[in-house]
């Protein structure tokens, strides 16, 4: 057999001599430049999952890089090899000691001069890949820098193998194990580069020649919010995520704006001497200007007066303040401002202007703080944004699995304490903290589900060694005074704690900048709650380049919140969130260089919890509704949801059949459709609103415009729109929207009533359809659009067009990663006929010549052993696929699939309760067609036809691992 007839000589051929080779690109030479998702990261990831071991051979590693492969190297069950050196003193001790307890990876000094490789080696069982190029093993350049790094495959007897091996070998005859002895001696001696000494400057020590001065993201901040008092306007709110720096973009503001008294208004003692102090640098004033409100401090007299709501609002103190001593009146944590004390406070003052400041707007007890601030936002920054920005330092969460007691019962809500502050369980968190916590000069903060768990977990960890020393903790809840807890923090932050345990007082309202490490060992309640824990370290320090999170995942019900919160997905759809745990197993990142990583079991729990979550209930709904709401001043569109990256709005609208008879059932609106306009806005809803095909919606949109078109002009319009304009999908069109395409339950369903007339190749409304939208012409005001018929239809097209070409799908194609109903698939296939329900797992439609396969992975435990098919992914290329039982290769059912006669098409799901959604894992083309026999009824063999479908681009390894993996069978 010639070398090119193998599967590396095909990918070989096809990288350096021939792209038009047909190769199934799994081992192709690559160029790896961390453009769009082809990054170093991934590539290491990927062969970590199959190689049997490896060899790092890699001058610069941090701490930062080896945190974004943390998960991927204990998962790693092969055997291990970095080589390193001391370069230029550039990697630094504490990373030498982690490296030093990653168990299976053996860690190398090499000692000759000027020692600069950046090669990554695989040994597979058919051979090696090696990447070899500029990446060193740090954050950046595994993610950020345009690096050049050449991926390449060869087999073991290949010159290139040798000469790798021979490399590798040289290495290893100059180099030294690692060990704590050595890397004592390291730091030692050590000269640090000065380009490393002045790493992340926190927000506050930006400045020129001592003046603080705006980074970019205060400068836009600060022109919006001129911008807003130029228009005369009075109020506004500047949402910012925790850790950005809102104290001192307030107090940039304040100079920015001039005015000569402001007052400053906290919910916390502890928190205002912070805020005085930021003030003093920014405005460059003599302290005297500076006063304060708080307890028995009394300085109401200051140019800058800066005190607690407490104290402001007692009646005594109340009654000193005119409404217009302060021109700028700044309320920090605003969010809190639906209080009493905060109304009253703000009902008495007259300010010239009220600027609120918070990073979670959002409310769950019906206070509108827009309404607040007249619905002025002239900034917002999320923390996706501001770590994307470089405002925070990057952080590194690590989902582990909780403590299991015998292999079987593990930590849930109802856990008693005994179980929570067991020995096994303090062993077990110690443990994960020195896998995947610091391995030294740790400052952090504990979350637990209970204070007395938080007291006795202490006194428990203070009595264990960690890393050569015991470790140093306390606890803090509610009843600490505030100058305890302000001491305690003091010890935390000086070096003197290594932990505070605590449970819900520092989700907000403190500022420890120096945490560098955050362990929740609790249940996540809520995304906004998890969210600000999880800032309690994000903020910028001195020596701080980014913070570890380390998260105990027991079987807790809510699991599913934290991917809501990690990947800011608010959508209520499960496809969606599941999607993105399923792209992140190989990609990890977020946010820039931030990662998320699960262990395997921790991961099930996350993807069971999702399972069986309830994310659409009326009571949802209507709060998802409520708070955008609040946000716009009017009831929101469908198009106001996608815009805003909320709430799909296809799983709003269907709720109910249509978005306006949801509105109406919740009490928005007081008037229903007609069941005529109920009937076109479920069709319009059901079928056309997900936008994975935007045709349909843009005809609506030109018929909106006039009465009439041809399909020439459609055409036209097609291609003036940059979208497939073929007679198929034209005619696929026509029959969808004159309903020629839909069986007889459907159009029954759908009133009997088809939108698109055709007559002699124009189009136009049918009778039934204009005669709605005549009788409701366009409504002057949200309200009155929101049980308007003519807005509802303009708003599906506008958001279902929004959907279309913000998710891929403009082209109207099927796109390989995307989930599809069968209806969608018999859409977008341009069949004649919605045939869903006698696809039956598969079907060939001879008027299209296409064939889609539908396969449910995982079958349930009550379904026949005559249709249990064993279909198996048996590699990211290849599904081993059964026909229907009582088939013969012979059969005109099967012979086109086996002879690749029409246009394969596989679409799989893990199990049913994913729903009616399949992933489309691409085009494929069938080999090895086999008669065979599988078990019929009451046991009786029975005939059925297996062939393995050999797919024209692979499986993306992380889909594979998901669909391929029962991860129930894990313990």
């Amino acid at each position: 057999m010639s070398p090119f007839d193998s599967k590396l000589g095909r990918d070989t051929h096809f990288g350096f001599l021939n792209k038009a080779t047909a190769s199934q690109q799994l081992l192709n030479p690559m160029l790896i430049s961390n453009e769009d998702q082809h990054t170093m990261l991934q590539a290491i990831k990927l062969e970590l999952r199959t190689a049997s071991s490896f060899t790092f051979s890699v001058a610069f590693i941090s701490s930062k890089g080896i945190a974004l492969l943390k998960q991927a190297l204990l998962d790693f069950k092969g055997k291990g090899r970095i080589i390193t050196s001391r370069y230029l003193d550039f990697n630094d001790p504490t990373m030498f000691r982690e490296l030093l307890t990653l168990e299976g990876v053996e860690v190398l000094i090499h000692q000759g001069e000027g020692f600069h490789s950046k090669g990554y080696v695989f040994q597979h069982d058919v051979g090696i890949t090696a990447v070899v190029g500029s990446s060193n093993l740090t954050d950046n350049a595994l993610l950020v820098n345009r690096e050049w790094n050449l991926k390449f495959s060869a087999s073991p007897n290949g010159d290139i193998a040798f000469q790798l091996n021979d490399a590798i070998n040289c290495q290893l005859e100059r180099s030294i194990p690692l060990t704590a002895e050595w890397i004592t001696e390291y730091e030692a001696t050590r000269r640090v580069p000065e380009r490393l000494v002045s790493q992340n400057i926190p927000l506050e020590d930006q400045s020129d020649a001592g003046r603080i001065i705006p980074n970019a993201m205060q400068e836009e901040a600060l022109a919006a919010l001129l911008s807003l008092t130029e228009k005369g306007e009075k109020r506004g709110v500047i949402i910012s995520a925790t850790g950005t720096g809102k104290t001192i973009l307030a107090a940039l503001a304040t100079r920015m704006l001039k005015p000569e008294r402001v007052l400053f208004v906290v919910h916390r003692e502890q928190i205002l001497d912070k805020a005085r102090s930021e003030f003093i640098k920014v405005l460059e004033r003599p302290v005297e200007d500076f006063g304060k409100m708080s307890g028995s401090t009394k300085e109401l007299d200051k140019p800058f007066v800066f005190g607690t709501i407490q104290t402001l609002t007692k009646e005594a103190t109340l009654s000193q303040i005119s409404p217009t001593d302060f021109d700028l009146v700044i309320v920090d944590e605003v969010h809190r401002a639906g209080a009493e004390s905060y109304l009253t406070l703000l009902d008495h003052l007259q300010p010239k202007f009220l600027l609120g400041l918070t990073a979670t707007p959002e409310r769950t007890d019906g206070f509108n703080i827009y309404e607040l601030f007249d619905f002025n936002v002239p900034y917002e920054i999320r923390l996706q944004a501001a770590l994307e920005s470089n405002m925070l330092v990057p952080f590194h969460y690590y989902g582990v699995t909780d403590f299991t007691l015998d292999s079987k019962t593990t930590i849930t809500d109802a856990s008693q304490l005994s179980s929570l502050v067991s020995k096994e369980r303090v062993h077990h968190i110690l443990e994960a903290l020195k896998t995947y916590g610091h391995p030294e000069n740790v400052r952090g903060l504990i979350f637990c589900s209970k204070t007395e768990e938080a007291e006795e977990l202490s006194r428990l960890l203070n009595k264990s060694f960690f890393n050569g020393k015991l470790l140093k903790t306390k606890a803090l809840s509610a009843k600490d005074s505030i100058p305890h807890r302000e001491e305690v923090v003091a010890e935390l932050e000086s070096g003197e704690l290594d932990y505070i345990l605590t449970v819900d007082i520092f989700n907000e309202g403190i500022d420890i900048p120096s945490v560098n490490q955050i362990v929740m060992i609790r249940s996540t309640q809520s995304s906004i709650v998890f969210t600000q824990q999880l800032g309690r370290g994000l903020r910028k320090a001195a020596g701080k380049d980014h913070l570890r999170v380390i998260d105990f995942i027991g079987n807790y019900a809510n699991n599913y919140l934290i991917p809501i919160a990690l990947f800011g997905d608010n959508s209520r759809n499960k496809n969606s969130i599941r999607r993105r745990l399923i792209e992140n197993d190989i990609d990890g990142t977020i946010s820039g260089v931030s990662s998320v990583n699960f262990d395997p079991i921790a991961q099930e729990r996350i993807f069971a919890a999702l399972k069986a979550a309830k994310l659409d209930s009326r009571a949802q709904f209507k709060q998802d509704i409520v708070q955008l709401q609040d946000r716009l001043n009017q009831i929101p569109a469908l198009l106001d949801f996608a815009r805003f990256n909320t709430v799909d709005p296809f799983i709003l609208a269907t709720y109910s059949g249509n978005y306006w008879s949801l509105l109406k059932s919740l009490k928005f609106v007081k008037k229903s459709p007609t069941e005529s306009e109920k009937q076109f806005l479920d069709f319009l809803s059901g079928e056309l609103l997900n936008g994975k095909r935007p045709h349909e919606l843009l005809l609506i949109k030109e018929l909106l415009k006039k009465p009439e078109t041809s399909a020439n002009e459609f055409r036209i319009l097609l291609e003036a729109q940059a979208t497939s304009s073929d007679e198929q999908t034209i005619n696929s069109v026509e029959r969808i929207l004159s309903q020629e395409f839909y069986t007889a339950p459907n159009r029954k369903k759908f009133g009997e009533h088809p939108i698109l007339s055709i007559q002699d190749g124009v189009y136009s409304f049918t009778p039934a359809f204009r005669n709605a939208l005549d009788l409701s012409p366009a409504a002057s005001n949200r309200h009155d659009a929101a049980q308007n018929f003519r807005s509802h239809v303009q708003d599906i097209i506008d958001a279902g067009l929004f959907i279309a070409r913000h998710s891929g799908f403009w082209q109207g194609n099927l796109v390989v990663g995307e989930r599809y109903s069968r209806r969608d698939v018999c859409r977008i296939l341009n069949w004649e006929r919605n045939n869903e329900s006698t696809i039956y797992g598969y079907k060939v439609d001879s008027f299209t010549s296409t064939c889609p396969i539908f396969v449910t992975y995982h079958k349930a435990d009550d379904v026949s052993e005559s249709t249990r098919y064993q279909d198996e992914l048996v590699d990211p290329n290849t599904l081993h696929w059964y026909s229907r039982g009582n088939r013969k290769i012979t059969s005109n059912e099967i012979k086109p699939i086996a002879e690749n006669a029409v246009d394969l098409h596989v679409f799989v799901k893990k199990d049913d309760a994913e729903g009616l959604d399949f992933f489309y894992l691409g085009q494929a083309h069938s080999e090895n067609s086999t008669q065979s026999s599988m078990p019929g009824n009451k046991g009786v063999e029975q005939p059925v036809v297996t062939m393995d479908l050999q797919f024209d681009t692979p499986v993306e390894q992380s889909l594979f691992e998901y669909l391929s993996t029962d991860l129930s069978a894990k313990k």
